[in-house]
């Protein structure tokens, strides 16, 4: 089975876990993107709400099962096939979450300047956390993305 250890500096991505913590938890009730399904038995679109809900709920909780005692202790969190998937899918659910609320004041092209410079000083404090708990979680899909990609693990079985 492959599996990805990353080493993490505790002393940045520790403070950011609060916030992304309390985004999760917004996302406990709230789904990333609305549920549009217009013309729908009103009881078939609660189910399937709540299904995405419990989805969502289940894939921010293997986020941040990532981020047990082994982190604290050595910085390390491990990426596999059982975890790469849900971990992908939460991460960008959390991303859309902190773009719809957290970034909105932002531009689309301000956003991707500061994506691309990784320069934060023009953002107040409070935005500027909310950015770098983006630019985090995109890190994240970015490393599963290249050593793990889901697909390819699909294909090992």
């Amino acid at each position: 089975m492959k599996r990805v250890e990353v080493r993490l500096s505790i002393t940045a991505v520790a403070p950011l876990l609060d916030l992304i913590k309390s985004v999760a938890d917004e996302l406990r009730t709230h789904l990333a993107v609305p549920l549009a399904l217009s013309g729908t038995d009103a009881e078939l679109a609660a189910v399937w709400r709540d299904d995405l809900l419990e989805s969502q709920r289940d894939d921010c909780d293997r986020l941040f099962s990532l981020f047990d005692q082994e982190f604290f202790q050595e910085g390390v969190v491990a990426f596999d096939r059982d975890n790469a998937e849900p971990v992908l899918r939460a991460c960008a659910a959390l991303r859309l979450r902190f773009r719809e609320t957290h970034l909105a004041q932002v531009g689309d092209d301000t956003l991707e300047a500061l994506e691309a410079s990784s320069t934060m000083g023009e953002l107040d404090e409070v935005v500027q956390k909310a950015f770098a708990c983006f630019l985090f979680l995109d890190e994240l899909q970015k490393i599963i993305l290249k050593y793990l990609d889901p697909m390819a693990v699909e294909e090992d079985e």
